[in-house]
């Protein structure tokens, strides 16, 4: 009888970064310059770097902002197009992997399940698995840089009758490879991003295509290639050129949606100029790119060179403002009566999100409800033990605060060696009063529940705000409500030892001091 082959010693490393897309890479990257000499690996559950770029294969498919700060700030962006497409940023994600050295400690096709923190030891025990089965790594720190977006499933409404729709039915996340649009009459569902970027693809064979929104969105149009940039890159260095015109982006996005929220008429009235300008039809505009909540309440979806509004102008796609009554075998029939006959749907109605990936939790065996934390930072956990991840703003790029969680965590683990101290724990001194994610969009609220939620004051606060961060994260007091056990005390631990609580504490609870606390500060 065959015997199973057994499991080989955990894999062991100071720290593992779990996740090999745009913030895993620039995670490592950021460690190799700050702290050379720690030992990492990356565990990535596909078998490319890209993490999004690399899941995300549907026609058109771009960046949603500017390449200036979406590109790490250390590795210059010298694609011409400001706005580039998905190929682009994964072969850039890939080629920063082998400039820093970073692919060779990817272990791709690993698949992380879950992890458990073992607190007689200071370590994290991973679980993944594997094309041979289950694999175990340990670490003495782990870093979540799977993003939030939920790669197994997009979210999908159960709408009457679409068992009974006789053409394709393609949801934007699974694009098959071998779909024929030519053509063909298409129907696509929903008015986020990917609408508007699937849309003016999709048209350029298909015979129609029309986007069936319930509500409208906030559309911008943007250039896809700056002249200025252009002129810089020709007379300064790169890295000069690229510094300067990330700063230039980063406070005009910061700047208009500021605007947006103080004086939301304001920029109403300019996001409608845009519109009309290139539709030239006023009630057209009014049905169907008005929307009813306030500017920046959900993410602004950017339109490069305003090429969907340039789609619908020759005719080629249209929008209709109504609400699905049942999926038909030919099309979709709406409230308001109209039939839209389609050869292909597409369910372009959102994601799923996620927190850590999906990943379960465990501290001394007892499961971690994750939507019960409280965020440090908006990077730790509270009660969380040696666990750090990512997670980028929702006003502007993701890599401009996913940069700055790469920073501070060396910074973190650096002060940890320095003090011999083996275990950082937040230990929350708020209560717990407001969601993570501060958007309106109904994929963020579908998931709201799961999420760990942020408190009213610093360090319990995520902000959305790259300059407060730069300065806050930079400068940051790391041991400020910290729980700080040094190395001697591991595997000597004292029963009467208090641990902080994983959910947050009444503010008024607060201790007078809030500045870190060594566990036997704590015990005494």
């Amino acid at each position: 009888m065959t015997q199973p082959t057994p499991e080989p010693v955990p894999e062991h490393r100071d720290v593992i970064i779990v996740g090999a897309g745009l913030s895993g890479i620039g995670a490592a990257c950021r460690l190799r310059q700050e702290l050379p000499g720690k030992d990492y690996a990356i565990l990535e559950g596909r078998e490319n770097i890209g993490g999004t770029w690399d899941l995300f294969r549907y026609p058109g498919i771009r960046s949603d902002s500017d390449m200036f700060t979406l590109a790490y700030p250390f590795k210059p962006w010298r694609d011409p197009k400001s706005i580039a497409d998905g190929d682009s940023i994964r072969d850039y994600i890939a080629e920063a992997a082998r400039e820093y050295g970073v692919t060779d400690h990817i272990r791709f096709g690993t698949r992380v399940a879950g992890a458990s923190w073992d607190s007689a030891t200071a370590r994290w025990t991973v679980e993944a698995t594997t094309a041979a089965g289950t694999r175990h790594y340990t670490c003495d720190f782990l870093f979540m840089c799977s993003g939030y977006y939920d790669y197994d499933r997009g979210h999908q409404p159960d709408f009457p009758g679409r068992e009974d729709f006789a053409g394709t039915w393609v949801h934007p996340q699974f694009w098959p490879e071998d779909l024929d649009h030519e053509g063909k009459r298409i129907v696509v569902i929903g008015s986020g991003a990917t609408a508007v970027t699937l849309i003016p693809s999709l048209a350029e064979s298909a015979e129609h295509v029309t986007m069936l929104q319930r509500s409208p969105s906030y559309l911008t149009a943007l250039p896809s290639r700056d002249p200025v940039a252009d002129r810089l890159r020709k007379i300064l260095p790169a890295k000069l050129a690229h510094s300067i015109l990330r700063l230039q982006y980063v406070t005009l996005t910061q700047a208009f949606y500021q605007l947006a929220r103080r004086r939301p008429e304001r920029v109403k009235k300019v996001l409608r100029g845009i519109a009309l300008r290139f539709l030239k039809d006023e009630s057209y505009v009014d049905e169907h790119f008005t929307p009813s909540y306030e500017p920046w309440d959900q993410r602004l979806c950017v339109v490069p060179e305003g090429d969907f509004f340039k789609t619908i102008a020759r005719g080629t796609a249209s929008v209709v403002t109504d609400h699905i009554d049942r999926i038909t075998e030919k099309g979709i029939r709406l409230r308001s009566g109209e039939k839209l006959e389609a050869d292909v749907i597409v369910s372009a109605t959102g994601l799923s999100l996620t927190p850590l990936g999906g990943i379960t939790i465990h501290i001394d065996g007892e499961q971690v409800d994750i939507g019960k934390t409280v965020t440090y930072r908006g990077l730790m956990l509270s009660g969380v033990p040696n666990l750090a991840f990512c997670i980028g703003y929702v006003n502007a790029s993701w890599t401009l605060r996913a940069d700055l969680v790469a920073r501070y965590v060396p910074r973190l683990l650096g002060l940890m060696d320095r003090e011999r101290i083996a275990v950082a724990t937040p230990a929350p001194t708020v209560s717990p009063d407001r969601p993570l994610l501060d958007l309106e969009s109904g994929y963020v609220k579908r998931s709201e529940h799961l999420f760990p939620r942020q408190g009213r004051r610093d360090p319990w606060r995520l902000h959305q705000n790259f300059f407060l961060d730069a300065v806050g994260l930079g400068r940051a007091d790391l041991r400020k409500d910290m729980l700080m056990t040094p190395a001697s005390a591991v595997g000597a631990r004292s029963a009467a030892v208090t641990r902080p609580s994983v959910a947050g504490i009444a503010a008024d609870a607060a201790a007078a001091g809030t500045g870190s606390r060594t566990e036997q500060e704590v015990a005494s």
